[in-house]
C-alpha cells in the first residue's frame, strides 16, 4: 500500500489529510505549529519532526500551504521537504501559489530525482472536511495517476491541465472570479438595506434566476448574521487576488474588476478583518 505524507495541517490541510488517512493508508505528517498534529496522531498518523522527515519515509507527500513564502520556505528550508525527496519519494503542491514558484519547486525535486504535481484546489473548509474539493493538477502525469486514489479522496472532481503553472493559473483565475463576486455581492447587499429592501428577499430572488449559485446561497446568512468564521480566510483571498493581478501583468491583460475587488479586500484586511471569512469584505463595503 502506498505511504503517504501531508504537510500543513491549517483549516484546509488539518481536513485534506484526516480524509487520506481514512482510505486506510499509511500517513506520516507534520506541521510547523506541532499542537496541530493532535487531532490527526489520535486517528493513527505518525508525527515527525520534520518536513523532511516526512518525505523520506513516505512514497507521495503532500503539502498544503498558506502561501508561496511559506510554500517555499518548507520546501527548500532547513530539513525540509526537498532533504527528503528523491526517486520514490515524490511530491504534489497543493498550495495555492503563483506559477513561478511552482515552477522554482518542480525544477529542484527534478534535480533530486523526484517528480512533482501541482494540485491547487477549489473550495473551502466544508468541502475539505467531506472531501468535495475540485483538484486542478499540472505537472508529471505519471504522479497524477499514481496519486489518483489519495487525490479521489480529497475531491469531487480532478482535472489534469498539463505543464507545472497551469494549474497555479487555473486557480488564480477561479479565485479572482471569486473575489469579484464576493465583492460585487456585498455591494448588492449594501445598497438593497439602503434602499429599505429586505436582504433575506435578495437572496430568494437571486436563488431563483440565473444568479442563483452556492457561494451566495452559504455566504448570504454569514453575512446576516455578522459573524464570519474562517471557512477561508480573508488574508488568503487578499494573497490571490494580488498572485492574480500580478499575472495579469505578466500577460498583459488588464483586470480592473478584480483592482477593484483587491482595493475592498486590502481596505477589509487593513481594518483587522485579515483572519475572519472572505465574506467579511461585506461588512466594511456596509460601513462605506
Amino acid at each position: 500500500m502506498t505511504k503517504y505524507g501531508f504537510l500543513g495541517l491549517g483549516i484546509m490541510g488539518g481536513p485534506m489529510a484526516l480524509n487520506l488517512l481514512r482510505t486506510g493508508a499509511e500517513l506520516r505528517v507534520w506541521n510547523r505549529t506541532r499542537d496541530k498534529c493532535r487531532e490527526l496522531e489520535k486517528a493513527g498518523a505518525v508525527v515527525c519532526n520534520s518536513a523532511a522527515e516526512v518525505c523520506a519515509g513516505a512514497d507521495i507527500t503532500f503539502a498544503m500551504l498558506a502561501d508561496p513564502a511559506a510554500a517555499r520556505d518548507v520546501f527548500l528550508g532547513p530539513d525540509g521537504a526537498l532533504a527528503g525527496l528523491g526517486p520514490g519519494h515524490d511530491y504534489v503542491d497543493m498550495s495555492t501559489v503563483d506559477a513561478g514558484t511552482s515552477c522554482e519547486l518542480a525544477a529542484e525535486a527534478a534535480r533530486a530525482g523526484a517528480r512533482f504535481l501541482e494540485a491547487p484546489v477549489s473550495g473551502s473548509k466544508k468541502p475539505a472536511e467531506e472531501g468535495t474539493l475540485v483538484i486542478l493538477a499540472a505537472g508529471d502525469e505519471t504522479l497524477y495517476a499514481d496519486a489518483a486514489a489519495a487525490l479521489e479522496a480529497m475531491g469531487k472532481k480532478r482535472v489534469f491541465l498539463g505543464d507545472v503553472g497551469q494549474g497555479a493559473r487555473m486557480k488564480l483565475v477561479v479565485n479572482m472570479i471569486m473575489g469579484g463576486m464576493m465583492t460585487a455581492f456585498g455591494e448588492g447587499l449594501a445598497l438593497a438595506g439602503r434602499g429599505g429592501l429586505d436582504p433575506a428577499v435578495l437572496l430568494e430572488v437571486l436563488d431563483a434566476g440565473a444568479l442563483a449559485n452556492p457561494m451566495f446561497r452559504i455566504k448570504g446568512p454569514v453575512v446576516a448574521s455578522g459573524q464570519f468564521p474562517p471557512a477561508f480566510p480573508l488574508k488568503h483571498m487578499q494573497k490571490d487576488l494580488r498572485l492574480a493581478l500580478q499575472l495579469g501583468d505578466e500577460l498583459v491583460q488588464p483586470l480592473p474588476t478584480a483592482a477593484a475587488a483587491n482595493a475592498e479586500f486590502i481596505r477589509a484586511r487593513d481594518a483587522g478583518l485579515a483572519d475572519l471569512d472572505f465574506s467579511a469584505v461585506c461588512r466594511v463595503i456596509a460601513e462605506s
